[in-house]
């Protein structure tokens, strides 16, 4: 049984909404549930809600050992997130990600020399990406919605602000010669991107979930096999 520790987010969590109970809930059968029953792997999913990279990598260095094959390290979603109450304040001004961009790629980086130091796998995720014209609605909840898409220019400009932070992946896993799990590469070859997220455009339902389980089986050998 191969085993596979993940550090990451609420899409890492399973967390998506429920629209009957009008709250967030975690699915009953999220990628990792699902990856337990058709495969030989098992996922120590310690995902959080709202996490950032930052936190993650406390949480792991106050580990003194850990039993895992591997290490996936998925953040971004909550790391590029701007003060939105701040943007709809004063659209006029810049306002920065709550993790700016180089400060993330340093926080990756970190991590993957920490799990290197234990002598296991490390493997960066992507953030999947964001279905825009959701997104913006929900955020703009109970704010001046006019004000925030004149903060953003268009609508848009979240999914490529996002993108940035997916890069930076791409890049430290380069830079540290990382295995690298392009998750939003597999949504994005989705014709039908929407119909894999709930209403806020952020987190996988359940047909999402079951699309990242299936990326991550496909993706297993390749990212579990050594440098020859």
């Amino acid at each position: 049984m191969l085993t596979i520790t993940l550090f990451g987010d609420s899409i890492g969590r399973g967390v998506t909404f429920d629209d009957a109970r009008g709250r967030y809930v975690y699915l009953k059968e999220g990628f990792d549930k699902l990856l337990g029953k058709d495969s030989q792997v098992q996922i120590d999913n310690r995902s959080r809600f709202g996490a950032l990279a930052q936190e993650g990598l406390q949480e792991f260095e106050a580990l003194d050992a850990l039993d895992t094959d591997a290490v996936a390290i998925q953040y971004g979603g909550n790391d590029c997130t701007p003060d939105w109450k701040a943007a709809a304040r004063d659209p006029q001004t810049m306002h920065p990600a709550r993790v700016p961009l180089r400060e993330f790629e340093a926080v990756l980086t970190r991590f993957v020399q920490g799990v290197r130091r234990l002598s296991k796998q490390a493997v960066l995720v992507t953030p999947p990406p964001l279905v825009a014209e959701r997104f913006v609605p929900w955020v703009s909840k109970g704010l001046d919605a006019g004000a925030i898409l004149r903060y953003l220019g268009d609508v848009h400009h979240v999914y490529r602000w996002q993108e940035q932070y997916a890069l930076a992946v791409h890049k430290v896993a380069r830079l540290t010669q990382s295995k690298l799990f392009d998750l939003r590469a597999f949504f994005l070859e989705e014709r039908d991107l929407g119909s894999l997220y709930c209403v806020d455009g952020m987190h996988p339902n359940q047909k999402g979930h079951q699309l990242i389980a299936q990326a991550a089986q496909l993706m297993l050998p390749q990212l579990m096999s050594q440098p020859s």
